[in-house]
């Protein structure tokens, strides 16, 4: 595949890594060529901004610095160190692939698309992103912000939300990605779209400008197409924080399977039932409160859900329901719990509230 002339190609892709290697972000990955760590990397950075991510990077690296590490961890331990980050089945899945690359592979992340795909967790944009940036090999990583860039160079006007659109700026890539420096390539796609074609383009900004075709068409803003996602389903929930008298808090442990899978929540119920709290408790799980207050009432958004969340401080004589466990204010610290739980506990654990005499 062919996209511009050949003299044309050679000087877009000297234009973008030039600019890429002289104004990239100093980031914590970029300052390594270990495959490990620049896997962590792009694991996290899927959905998440690169703010966001930068303090999670550093800690986790610091605790598990090698495969080794990650694989022997405890999954638990493995979770708190992401509590915060969001979508935790890329933790599971990134300790699980660390474990074949330790038991399979000799230690050693295989240089090929083909092995390290297999990988659990592993698809086809972190493949080429470990192999490109670590190993130096030219293959095609694309993303979000590949295919919003080249959608403008080239005025490609397919939806980007259909799966098999990926599949054409993969052979976009590999017919212009060079050959000699294809991680400076790749990743100033990426940060070309991430800092300056961004969905509300800085087109004067743009080192590449001369090339793109949608500019010269004052079509930039026109694209990428994509479809709009299907509305979210939403959840009312009642997430209720009980101690008991001795001040422990109740948690149970979520499924291993499904999502926030293996996070500690305090007692959730679906808010349909309607009627007294106490009520409810009683129905849910089996155990009195001797009295109940409100917390905290937000929004969580997941990708394909929105949990409607009010929560509330109860107390209650009665001992620990089946599947769920009395913990110390120290203990429910530790234990590896998702955004909307940190809100409640954040919430309940205030001493104007944890220590509340009822």
């Amino acid at each position: 595949m062919q996209l511009f002339e050949r003299k044309l190609e050679s000087e877009f892709r000297k234009a973008l890594i030039s600019w890429y290697l002289e104004e990239k972000r100093d980031l914590p990955w970029r300052r390594t060529s270990n495959p490990y760590h620049i896997w962590v990397s792009e694991v996290m950075l899927q959905q998440t901004r690169v703010e966001t991510v930068i303090p999670y990077y550093e800690r986790f690296i610091e605790k598990f610095p090698t495969l080794a590490d990650l694989a022997d961890a405890k999954e638990e331990d493995v979770l708190k160190l992401w509590e915060g980050l969001g979508y935790y089945s890329r933790a599971r899945n990134l300790q699980a692939g660390v474990k074949e690359v330790v038991a399979e592979y000799g230690n050693r992340i295989p240089e090929n698309r083909k092995d390290i795909s297999k990988l659990k967790g592993v698809g086809p944009y972190t493949a080429g992103a470990v192999l490109s940036i670590a190993f130096g090999v030219p293959e095609h990583a694309v993303d979000g912000n590949v295919m919003r860039v080249l959608s403008r160079i080239l005025l490609i006007e397919e939806d980007i939300a259909i799966p098999r659109t990926r599949k054409l700026f993969e052979e976009v890539v590999m017919a212009l990605i060079d050959k000699d420096d294809p991680s400076s390539f790749n990743q100033g796609l990426m940060e070309l779209g991430a800092t300056i074609c961004t969905p509300r383009p800085k087109c004067l900004l743009c080192p590449v400008r001369d090339f793109c075709t949608a500019f010269h068409e004052g079509k930039q803003e026109e694209l990428p197409v994509k479809s709009k996602k299907v509305k979210t389903r939403t959840v009312p929930l009642l997430s209720f924080a009980i101690r008991n008298t001795e001040g422990k808090w109740l948690m149970t442990q979520r499924p291993s399977k499904g999502l926030l899978a293996n996070m500690w929540e305090f007692p959730m119920a679906e808010n349909n039932a309607g009627g007294p709290l106490e009520k409810i408790i009683k129905a849910e799980y089996g155990i009195n409160v001797v009295s109940i207050t409100p917390l905290i009432e937000f929004r969580h958004i997941f990708s394909h859900l929105t949990w409607e969340m009010k929560s509330y401080l109860a107390v209650t004589d009665d001992a620990a329901p089946e599947g769920f466990t009395f913990f110390t204010t120290e203990e429910v610290e530790a234990l590896p719990k998702a955004v909307p739980v940190i809100k409640v506990w954040d919430e309940a654990k205030k001493p104007t509230n944890s220590k509340q005499k009822f």
